[in-house]
């Protein structure tokens, strides 16, 4: 019962990112969005 309880949450919060991606890309041109998602992943390596 408590792994299908995780799984549940975690294809919440899953599409929850996808569709809050999905917002913040929504009007940018296909150049944009691949620079946008450069520097997303760029990001948490220099928090980290």
């Amino acid at each position: 019962m408590k792994t299908k309880d995780n799984s549940e949450k975690m294809i919440e919060r899953m599409r929850e990112i996808r569709d809050q991606l999905s917002k913040e890309i929504m009007n940018m041109s296909f150049e944009e969005e691949k620079a946008y998602i450069r520097q997303q992943l760029i990001e948490p390596k220099i928090k980290g």
